[in-house]
């Protein structure tokens, strides 16, 4: 008997073919998942595949892929929102920046008149009489 092999011929679990090829993918990833391929999978379901045959296939709960559908389509939903409040909100910061901006010019251009002032003590404003 052969040491790492398993059975009659066939090589180590996960082990490279004799071509140097990977074995066959059966869709099943362990780990994280990145957000596109969760929404391939999204997708999938919303096309119409089944829930049970889906969990199967890419070996995660259908728990899970239930809560994946919910967050995407709760997250679709969001982003058709328009709220009026969020358009206010934004006119309010606008004007808010306006308003500040002006302030901190007022006052560069009242520091400015002071030092102008105070190198020439004779050129003060004064009412007529």
């Amino acid at each position: 008997m052969s040491r790492g092999r398993n059975g009659a011929g066939g090589g180590a679990k996960g082990a490279r073919r004799a071509t140097g090829a990977a074995p066959p993918a059966s869709g099943r990833g362990k780990g994280r998942w990145s957000a596109r391929r969760k929404t391939t999978v999204v997708l999938e379901l919303l096309r119409g595949a089944e829930l049970e045959a889906t969990s199967r296939k890419y070996g995660v709960t259908a728990a899970t892929l239930t809560r994946w559908r919910e967050a995407f389509l709760e997250g679709g939903e969001s982003g058709l929102k328009i709220r009026a409040t969020d358009v206010v909100d934004e006119e309010r910061k606008t004007l808010k920046s306006a308003v500040a901006n002006l302030v901190v010019d007022n006052e560069l251009l009242r520091e400015r008149i002071r030092q102008m002032e105070e190198e020439k003590p004779f050129l003060r404003w004064r009412s007529k009489p």
